[in-house]
């Protein structure tokens, strides 16, 4: 396609929350860059928080992590797993970051005495923010604006592609409304009411969605079809059905046989060129559903009752999982439950562990026990972020014999702190993106399993974490056979730890899930993987 102006899509959300717009930004892009468009996807989060990194991931679901460090809604995983290619800092808004930017301009007088307000200073902001993206010449962004429509936090975001749409002009952007079409068991019929209703308080908002997608638990009808076509002011062809699929990765194929992207590209004026070429993602899905052997892995985490926690770990293993023809059953184990119950009755049968990473105290001990629980058996065992301080400190213990060995985080007071902070954290007040954050460089020890593993002698791996392995305890560590394999060339932090005599027990610093998408499984995971099959057999 010869490059024009960028073209926009704006994805919205009504009746309730958690419909999926993610999913549908994601799959939709994923169409788009099959036919060979440049592609992005924003993601517009109306909470004041600057940004996810402090909450709770009761509260949020997982933090998820960009190359250039920016700590985002878990979308964005999403995002790059669909469209194999990053995301940056400006793929994630928040309303938190658009009142920030605000209220510092006022400070600095930049708005020249003029009385600061929503509009046009807020919605200003927003279309900046949202316009940035362009500047990298993408043909397509897709913008998904959080919450539901009728929301006071979103009222600001919704008046701002009122403005876009009218200074973009015509078929240069467009509205995509998600919708939820709920099942009456007792009548047996789908009704259509809350979504006329929340295509028209978007029509309230000066905003007419130009296709309607209907998320339900069954097909719709042709007569239902034609009365949401007519009452939310669509053609009859832009009514999208998305139905409850097994897997997330199958719904691009399913609103790819209902022409959702030819019927974008319409509305964009953009021709449909090239056919769709999803082989690689329908290879994919084959594999992933015809498992050649299967395998149990324990995830051993503090946040497991809300598996959203873990996401990017969850997918990474379906990912690798497929690569390798099999399926990956995940024991989802709170840690604990391992210092109630013990141990050997919440890991005996697995396959593998993987310990999972996580802030604070609570569960380290069951974490801990997890770690000597896979040394001693010879389980495969994954450790990330904490998962790695986890095995510092129960080595520490076991076997170096320093029984009160500790992180800082946990023991101020600890006389052994294997694992504690860099200087240039010990003086941090504040808790939001002070920590190692984004893509960081890991040079690999030759010869060692992680230089087999990735077939390379430096890697860039992101990072979330603020302690880190005290350095001082090094060549004990290595005297007796968890090496430090991995360090950053930069500051010498070690970022990998490798037992010997062990089929495989790696802890590694940084997140690699994080990097792990549909088209490029993450080469660790695989190794991991292979490891626990081995281990079954």
């Amino acid at each position: 396609m010869s490059k024009k102006e960028t073209k926009y899509i704006f994805v919205t959300g009504g009746v309730t929350s958690s419909l999926g717009k993610g999913i549908v930004s994601a799959s939709l892009g994923l169409l788009l860059k099959s036919r060979g468009f440049k592609v992005t996807i924003q993601k517009l989060d109306p909470y004041i928080n600057i940004d996810p990194g402090t909450l709770n991931p009761y509260e949020h679901g997982e933090c998820y992590v960009t190359e250039d460090g920016a700590e985002t809604d878990l979308d964005l995983g999403h995002y790059e797993r669909f469209l194999d290619s990053p995301t940056s800092q400006n793929n994630n808004v928040t309303t938190g970051k658009i009142y920030q930017t605000v209220i510092e301009k006022e400070r600095k007088g930049d708005f020249l005495g003029k009385t600061v307000q929503v509009i046009p200073h807020i919605t200003n902001e927003i279309k900046r923010r949202i316009k940035m993206l362009s500047k990298k010449d993408y043909d397509i962004i897709i913008t998904e604006i959080g919450g539901t429509v009728g929301d006071i936090e979103s009222l600001p975001y919704i008046e701002s592609v009122r403005q876009l749409q009218w200074e973009l002009g015509k078929n240069n952007s467009m509205v995509i409304h998600l919708t939820l079409l709920p099942y009456l068991s007792s009548s047996g019929e789908l009704k259509t009411k809350p979504s006329q209703h929340s295509v028209r308080q978007l029509m309230e908002s000066g905003i007419q969605a130009d296709v309607l997608v209907c998320r339900t638990e069954h097909t719709i009808p042709k007569d239902l079809r034609s009365k949401l076509a007519q009452f939310c002011n669509v053609g009859l062809e832009n009514v999208i059905e998305c139905i409850d699929m097994d897997t997330i990765y199958e719904v691009p194929l399913y609103l790819q046989k209902q022409n959702f992207d030819e019927v974008v590209l319409k509305e964009l004026n953009l021709p449909v060129g090239k056919d769709v070429n999803l082989k690689d993602w329908k290879t994919f899905l084959k594999k992933y559903k015809n498992p050649k052997r299967s395998v149990e892995i324990a995830l051993v985490g503090k946040y497991v009752s809300l598996q959203d926690s873990y996401k990017s770990i969850a997918e990474a293993f379906i990912h690798a999982g497929s690569d390798m023809e099999t399926e990956v059953k995940v024991r989802w184990v709170y840690s604990g439950d391992i210092e109630q119950e013990g141990v050997e009755k919440l890991l005996t049968g697995v396959d593998g562990i993987l310990i999972a990473p996580g802030f604070g105290d609570r569960g380290i001990e069951g974490k801990i026990q997890a770690a000597k629980y896979a040394r001693e058996n010879k389980i495969p065992l994954l450790g990330i972020c904490l998962g790695m301080q986890i095995m510092t400190i129960e080595f520490a213990r076991n076997v170096l014999g320093l029984t009160k060995a500790n992180s800082m985080e946990f023991d101020t007071s600890t006389p052994d702190p294997v694992i504690s902070l860099m200087e240039e954290q010990k003086n941090v007040v504040d808790k939001g993106g002070t920590m190692r954050l984004g893509a960081w460089k890991c040079a690999l020890k030759t010869g060692s399993k992680l230089a087999e593993v990735y077939g390379a002698k430096t890697i860039s791996e992101r990072h979330r974490h603020r302690y880190e392995f005290n350095s001082d305890y090094k060549k004990d560590f290595e005297d007796k056979g968890l090496a430090p394999t991995g360090l950053n060339p930069e500051t010498e932090l070690v970022e990998t730890l490798e037992l010997k005599d062990h089929p495989f027990y790696v802890g590694v610093q940084y997140h690699p899930e994080y990097k792990s998408t549909v088209a490029t499984p993450h080469p660790l995971f695989k190794a991991f993987i292979s490891a626990t099959v081995k281990n079954k057999s």
